[in-house]
């Protein structure tokens, strides 16, 4: 997957939205020219659209170039295939917006493996922070681009954590991952 990663404020661009009916559910794709900014899940915390808070935060209205509808559709595309078990990662330019400690968690994310799972406090170890297992946490509920980012594969030491989409979908999700009927 390529990635291309931005701090809070740096130059933003024009947000595309477009909704996708799947088996799961409904969900919304927002990108950029520069890539895929954000990700809707189905009855999540994050609702049909982004907040406008963190559109505030990261958009200018009417600034940078307009997203290509190509990029939406291939996004589309490979969330319809990752959903049905046909696609294990996805191959989309990325256009993430946060901390530069989110961005780190976000990359080392990337690095997992499909069907593999972390626990919260081994991937801030990973990041030299072996302390910071609740700021792991809060950059997983933080992710604009849950599956892409895949935030669900990262678990408490005794049980599921937490889950934007809610711990049925994660549960789910992971079941796919496993191979077992999602």
């Amino acid at each position: 997957m390529r990635e291309r990663t931005e701090r809070a404020g740096a130059a933003a661009g024009r947000l595309r939205l477009r909704g996708l009916a799947t088996a799961w559910g409904g969900f919304r794709l927002g990108w950029t020219a520069r890539g895929i900014a954000w990700l809707g899940l189905p009855d999540g915390a994050g609702g049909a659209l982004p907040s406008p808070a963190w559109l505030a935060r990261y958009f200018e209205p009417g600034e940078g170039e307009a997203a290509d509808p190509a990029l939406g559709e291939r996004a589309a595309d490979q969330l319809q295939a990752y959903l049905a078990g046909r696609l294990r990662r996805f191959d989309l330019p990325l256009d993430l917006r946060g901390t530069p400690f989110q961005l780190a968690v976000w990359r080392e994310l990337l690095r997992l493996p499909y069907g593999r799972t972390v626990a919260y406090g081994e991937l801030a170890s990973r990041l030299g922070r072996p302390r910071a297992a609740r700021a792991v946490g809060g950059a997983m509920a933080a992710n604009p681009v849950p599956l892409i980012v895949p935030c669900h594969r990262v678990v408490a030491g005794k049980g599921l954590g937490g889950y934007g989409g809610g711990l049925e979908m994660k549960r789910r999700l992971l079941r796919l991952e496993r191979g077992e009927a999602a």
